[in-house]
């Protein structure tokens, strides 16, 4: 059943990474967020996790950037499954199998730890695509964090909201099993692999991702830090995590 299951996703990602290279080019912003919407609905459907939103959400907006909390390689898809964004992620993904190529294709924008001028570059793009009425969305973290734990957000991209004087609106991602508990195979930390991670989702429990959409914060004017700070203290508060300082 794991190896059926396995070729399933395979051959999904094949057609998504068809859909990229054939489609996208000759359509716009809106019916490529359609395909993303479906085609991450039915990964998310293949893994078993379905996704819910949390109660009390607010409503999301159209034009803003989002910020979340990273637990797992799943993250993007269940926000895409929603929300399709522009995602912001750090290049180590752009190397996982197949699905790197595809959330290159997809629109994502890929960090290199340390590069500042590629930081310089990435950030200019970021601030025209806000401009522009996009939707754009990154993990402040920089990195996965096990389930129960929230690391500091970094607060250099909070300057592109700011600039672009948009909302900033935090997103609280949680994973849990059918009793409600924390979902033991979804955390993505580590020396564990993407192949491994996948094998774990795909052999476990199902798994319910649940999405909590936090009210928006204006960037225009703020300080970066201190707009970093309040995303994590909400993120902290939905999620019920120890609060940490912004980096």
């Amino acid at each position: 059943m794991l190896y059926l299951r396995l070729a399933r996703l395979v051959v999904h990602l094949l057609y998504g990474m068809l859909v990229c290279a054939v489609i996208f080019p000759w359509i716009g912003t809106e019916g490529r967020n359609g395909h993303i919407r479906r085609w991450s609905r039915q990964l998310l459907k293949m893994c078993n996790v379905t996704v819910e939103m949390a109660p009390g959400s607010s409503q999301p907006l159209v034009h803003a950037m989002i910020v979340a909390n990273h637990v797992s390689w799943l993250d993007i898809f269940v926000i895409d499954a929603l929300y399709p964004c522009r995602f912001v992620a750090k290049a180590e993904i752009r190397s996982w199998p197949l699905a790197g190529w595809l959330v290159d294709k997809a629109g994502t924008v890929f960090i290199a730890r340390g590069n500042r001028r590629d930081l310089r570059h990435i950030f200019k793009g970021l601030v025209a695509s806000l401009q522009a009425g996009e939707r754009v969305a990154f993990f402040p973290e920089g990195t996965t964090a096990a389930q129960g734990t929230l690391l500091p957000f970094h607060a250099n991209l909070f300057e592109a909201a700011i600039d672009a004087e948009v909302m900033v609106q935090p997103f609280a991602l949680s994973y849990v099993d059918d009793a409600g508990k924390l979902h033991p195979s979804v955390d993505f930390i580590g020396d564990m692999t993407f192949a491994q991670s996948v094998v774990a989702i795909l052999g476990g429990k199902p798994v319910r991702a649940r999405l909590h959409c936090l009210p928006a914060m204006p960037a225009a004017g703020a300080h970066r830090r201190e707009l970093a700070q309040a995303a994590h203290d909400a993120v902290a508060g939905a999620l019920g995590v120890q609060n940490a300082a912004a980096a």
